[in-house]
């Protein structure tokens, strides 16, 4: 599982074994883990974030988007 960022709290990170998957990157915090799709930046599944923090992390991930897709590409080819 590569750590592609941190931000605070936020740990954002791939499974190795997804690359048949579209791109996307989880965002763990606490025990609390969200599946965001990266084009277009959306919520693949939520555990344990309230309503009220997925925006923030949609937004953290669109601000990191380009980073996060060279980071995917990267990785999986």
């Amino acid at each position: 599982m590569p750590t592609v960022l941190r931000i605070g709290a936020f740990r954002f990170y791939f499974y190795s074994q997804e690359p048949n998957e579209p791109p996307h990157v989880h965002v763990d915090r606490d025990s609390a883990s969200i599946k965001v799709w990266l084009d277009p930046v959306e919520v693949a599944r939520n555990r344990g974030f309230r309503a009220a923090e997925i925006g923030g992390i949609l937004t953290m991930v669109q601000d990191h988007k380009v980073q996060l897709t060279e980071a995917w590409h990267e990785y999986f080819g």
